[in-house]
């Protein structure tokens, strides 16, 4: 059993750019990107997937959470700022990071072809694998998730855990993965992980998927205006793969003589 957790953070040139009320609430970064770093340091969940993360953002994390690994992508598309008095960032990179509170080791890291700003990066720690990812809010999304499900499909006999801003509804999540893919559930009456911010309708488009595992516990948590998303967490129980089973099938036969005669 794992708890996870996944969190847009948004990226402070976005932020600027569409005019998300978390600029104004922030006006200076440094001043976010520490109470970000801070809210994180305090979150028990042993797995953490971010989108949206500056350099400046990461670096941050790498000095504020010395207890974690730290995990990252940049992807090739560095964002512009569109105002003129747009906040300087010493790295206006921006990245998919998974914080873990184990070693581990990252197998893939790429951008989707069509987005140089979204793709997804995948890290294995001990028997699972564990993707971030963010997708695109277009017609590009269909490919990126079967590229997703494509890259699930590398490890078929481990257990793999998805945490992302998909930008759609679980349903639609799944009906493109396929049906060995499962999102975990939120409550009755859950908060939007993208809530209402200037007149963008509430969304529920940051997930948890699991394949060979199933994801309990789902909640979304109040971001308490840090980023435009909220944060979704669950906790995830292995299922015993068909090579664990056999093994443990002939490592431990049924013995006859502690069986009962209940006749």
């Amino acid at each position: 059993m794992i708890t996870v957790a996944t969190w847009n953070v948004l990226h402070r040139v976005h932020a600027e750019k569409y005019g998300e009320p978390v600029a104004d609430h922030w006006p200076q970064e440094p001043a976010r990107i520490a109470a970000v770093t801070a809210w994180l340091k305090g979150r028990s969940e042993q797995v953490i997937g971010l989108q949206e993360v500056s350099g400046d953002q990461l670096a941050s994390l790498r000095a504020g959470l010395p207890e974690r690994t730290v995990f990252a992508f940049r992807f090739p598309r560095v964002p512009v700022p569109h105002r003129e008095d747009a906040t300087a960032l010493g790295d206006p990179g921006e990245y998919l990071v998974l914080l873990a509170d184990q070693p581990g080791h990252e197998v893939a890291g790429f951008a989707f072809d069509r987005a140089p700003g979204k793709g997804a990066l995948a890290v294995r720690l001990n028997e699972m694998i564990v993707i971030v990812t963010h997708v695109s809010g277009d017609v590009r999304r269909v490919g990126e998730l079967k590229r997703l499900a494509r890259l699930a499909g590398e490890w078929p006999d481990v257990p793999v855990v998805m945490l992302g801003d998909f930008n759609i509804g679980r349903f639609a999540v799944t009906s493109e993965l396929g049906q060995d893919f499962a999102v975990a559930e939120l409550p009755l009456g859950s908060r939007a992980t993208r809530p209402d911010t200037h007149g963008v309708a509430p969304g529920f488009i940051d997930h948890v998927v699991v394949r060979g595992a199933r994801a309990t516990d789902a909640e979304v948590e109040d971001s308490g205006g840090l980023s435009d998303h909220n944060l979704v967490r669950a906790t995830i129980v292995q299922a015993e793969t068909p090579a664990a089973a056999e093994l443990r099938r002939r490592t431990c036969p049924r013995s006859e003589s502690t069986e009962v005669n209940r006749s």
